[in-house]
């Protein structure tokens, strides 16, 4: 008999002031009960009841233990039905981390809408472009882009991108549009040092063919690289999910499709598998739904 039910025994007894009594109460045999009352006694070093023929009651020390074991026992109901409610209902603060630009532009919306249909749960996103440790730094979830390494964690795939040369149709109306990879060398180009930090760009399924980009304009920021392509100054290369909405509204196109490097997948990770909490499930359902429905991530 653990502690527990040996306190639960305890009070038993003590309300039904009887070892059978005891024993219905909490559907136990009698020898059981008794055993489990002589053990914690023999634990605390006290007596608890005196015993007669025909009565059990309570000794002063019992009397006191019995206030203090019967609030025990109710904060561990408590406590139990926290988890219980925590693993059946959305509840709680759930901790998030995403890149910067797939998070402002696809993953903020499905937070929003998130956050309306489970009023008891709060949200911390942080928009990282590196890969963090959920575990160590306390994540419930990550949205990964690109191969996982084989791990512990848990993974939903909900999409995938892909390499992209990308310009304004003004641009190209006004220099033509590549074939290759090769003719790169008779466009203006923007490098985005963080995404290319070599000035190379490399093509094909296996990446097995690269051109050296002459950029005259290296930026550190993704969006200034997008912002100076959408303006018609020359051609840049990105994630494809990065210029999802422009492609949806005709402001940038993407060319060289066929030179382009396999796709990346899409995940949602988590650490805790089946026994995540219902915060974790009902985010990571809702997300995989939203997601699958982007067509530029598909």
């Amino acid at each position: 008999m653990d502690r527990i039910q040996a306190l639960e025994v305890f009070v038993a007894v003590a309300e039904a002031q009887s070892f059978a009594g005891g024993a219905r109460i909490t559907g136990l045999s009698p020898p059981s009960v008794t055993r489990g009352i002589n053990s914690l006694e023999e634990r605390l070093g006290a007596r608890l009841f005196t015993r007669t023929t025909r009565r059990v009651r309570l000794t002063d020390v019992g009397r006191a233990y019995l206030e203090d074991v019967r609030q025990i026992l109710e904060h561990l109901r408590g406590a139990n039905d926290a988890v219980a409610g925590a693993a059946t209902n959305p509840v709680g603060r759930l901790r998030l981390t995403c890149s910067n630009e797939f998070g402002r532009i696809y993953v903020t919306p499905i937070l929003t809408e998130f956050l309306d249909l489970y009023p008891d749960v709060s949200v911390e996103v942080m928009m990282l472009d590196r890969i963090a440790n959920l575990v160590e730094e306390g994540f419930d979830i990550a949205v990964r882009i690109g191969h996982l390494p084989s791990s512990d964690l848990s993974a939903v795939k909900v999409g995938r991108v892909r390499w992209a040369v990308c310009g304004s149709p003004d641009y190209f109306a006004r220099h033509g549009i590549p074939r290759a990879p090769k003719d790169l060398a008779n466009h203006k180009t923007v490098a985005i040092s963080p995404v290319s930090p070599s000035l190379e760009w490399k093509f094909g399924f296996a990446m097995d063919q690269s051109v050296r980009i002459n950029s005259r304009l290296v930026v550190s920021s993704v969006a200034a690289g997008i912002e100076v392509a959408r303006k018609g100054w020359g051609l840049t290369r990105v994630l494809s999910y990065q210029i999802g909405p422009d492609l949806e509204r005709g402001t940038m196109q993407t060319v060289l499709e066929d030179f382009e490097p396999e796709p990346l997948p899409i995940h949602l990770v988590h650490v805790e598998g089946r026994r995540a909490a219902a915060k974790v499930r009902a985010f990571i359902d809702l997300a995989s739904k939203r997601l699958r429905d982007i067509a530029v991530l598909n």
